[in-house]
């Protein structure tokens, strides 16, 4: 059960959200959204040590955040508690995904979490259940653990496998950090969009509705959104805003194109370039762990 001997990591993949609309609100106060979520081949790397003694450590975590408040460390100790595992684990995180970009980094490895100890502790539950336990964690959590690019509703949870076109994205990040809270209290942010369907978003249809609101309280996305948008005339469709973050994206046919502007963005930003995906490597690399572990040879 120790991940760590393999010399393989379990891959955290990056979203984006290629649409983002809030069409109501629930009574406890939480957003009804729409949204396309599209995973990437690019992303954070978690390793695991099964340990003894019912103790969770993460063993190469972020400063900036306090034990508790790790999305992995929560997300363990929520399967533990709701397995009765007496097993501890010891968490290694590299992280590539930067914070508050509107990735869905600590989602993801949140998620991650979660299917890698419900192989490696033999906990068994059924990735349906263990979408229900993330979306205690986060509403971006079940897509990552259902391992599908999707079109989503409610707060995020109900997901339907949807198969986007073969894209690669520019995505840059400006050297700002935005505030999920601010934005989302806005009085300029749009919470009444009619619903579409999925048939409109292939149409064409649909918009960042948080994207105004971080245009007009962050300049330097604005910034860098203009400059993208400048750029990919006429090789793409123009630049978004993902999420609630402060990541910018652009779509392309071809990697050449897409890599050449990143050469060109400015050394304030960070950047990569990467192809979506419509099946998540957290799904492979799951697949690898149970074909070791069911071979008697091994």
């Amino acid at each position: 059960m120790d991940d760590l001997s393999s010399g393989q990591g379990w891959p955290a993949p990056a979203k984006l959200n290629l649409m983002l609309h809030i069409t109501g609100r629930r009574a406890d106060g939480y957003h009804l959204l729409q949204t396309v979520f599209q995973l990437l081949d690019y992303g954070d790397t978690l390793r695991f040590k099964v340990t003894k003694g019912g103790r969770i450590r993460c063993c190469s975590g972020l400063p900036e955040l306090a034990e508790t408040d790790d999305l992995t460390f929560r997300a363990a100790n929520l399967l533990q508690r709701h397995c009765g595992i007496h097993h501890g684990v010891d968490i290694y995180l590299t992280k590539r995904l930067p914070l508050g970009g509107g990735l869905g980094g600590g989602s993801s490895d949140a998620a991650t979490t979660l299917v890698a100890l419900n192989q490696l502790w033999g906990c068994g539950l059924s990735i349906s259940e263990l979408a229900f336990l993330g979306v205690q964690l986060g509403a971006d959590v079940p897509v990552f653990v259902h391992g599908h690019s999707a079109w989503a509703e409610g707060v995020g949870e109900r997901l339907q496998s949807i198969e986007l076109p073969q894209r690669w994205y520019l995505v840059l990040k400006p050297a700002i950090g935005v505030s999920t809270a601010r934005v989302f209290s806005s009085t300029d942010l749009t919470r009444n969009c009619l619903p579409i369907t999925m048939s409109d978003f292939f149409s064409g249809r649909g918009t960042n509705v948080f994207e105004p609101v971080v245009r007009a309280r962050y300049p330097a996305v604005a910034q860098a959104l203009d400059w993208l948008s400048r750029h990919c005339a006429g090789y793409s469709d123009g630049a978004r805003l993902t999420g609630t973050g402060s990541c910018i994206f652009a779509s392309f046919r071809s990697r050449s194109v897409a890599e050449s502007l990143l050469t060109e963005s400015s050394e304030e930003w960070q950047g990569f370039v990467a192809p979506g995906m419509n099946i998540s490597p957290l799904l492979g690399r799951l697949r690898v762990e149970k074909s070791i572990h069911s071979n008697p040879l091994n």
